[in-house]
């Protein structure tokens, strides 16, 4: 049995296992910057349509789960920048933290509010950024498969057409 055969047979806690595995490996891989993360989201919405598809055929049901899978993949990822990003959000109470040095970009030219900015980047729209990716990974895979079926409904040759009357 291949691997991607596997992959498409596993159940759904050992898939969601190895998605938190790989979830935080890629947390890591970008020290803490989930970009890694945002780009998973397209391989996860690729394997979730694949994988949902062995069940139905239903477009409707298809999205509404790939909806749901995007809604825990970046559940995972807010609970992983909750727990690296929010206690440095203690920094921001603390009048003699030194804001200025603490290693993020100065996008705002105020070390305030470029840490305020920061955070809510971080904890908030990265974990967005890969739901997108998600729904969006999965959307492109469920348009390939409608095109290829599409195609080969072509190549079996014109239907013959019923007359009008």
């Amino acid at each position: 049995m291949g691997l991607f055969t596997r992959l498409f047979h596993l159940r759904p806690l050992g898939a969601f296992v190895l998605f938190v595995i790989v979830d935080v490996f890629c947390i890591g891989i970008g020290m803490g910057v989930p970009v890694f993360c945002i780009l998973l989201g397209f391989v996860v919405g690729w394997f979730a349509v694949r994988w949902i598809s062995n069940d139905t055929r239903e477009a409707r049901d298809i999205l509404r789960r790939l909806m749901r899978f995007g809604g825990i993949t970046s559940s995972v990822t807010f609970a992983g920048m909750i727990a690296i990003w929010g206690p440095s959000a203690a920094m921001l109470f603390d009048p003699n933290a030194d804001l200025m040095n603490f290693g993020i970009p100065q996008i705002l030219f105020e070390p305030r509010a470029s840490f305020i900015a920061w955070l809510f980047l971080m904890i908030a729209i990265s974990p967005f950024l890969q739901l997108l990716t998600t729904i969006f990974g999965g959307h492109l895979t469920l348009l390939s498969m409608s095109r290829k079926s599409r195609v080969g409904e072509e190549a079996s040759g014109p239907q013959p057409q019923k007359p009008l009357g």
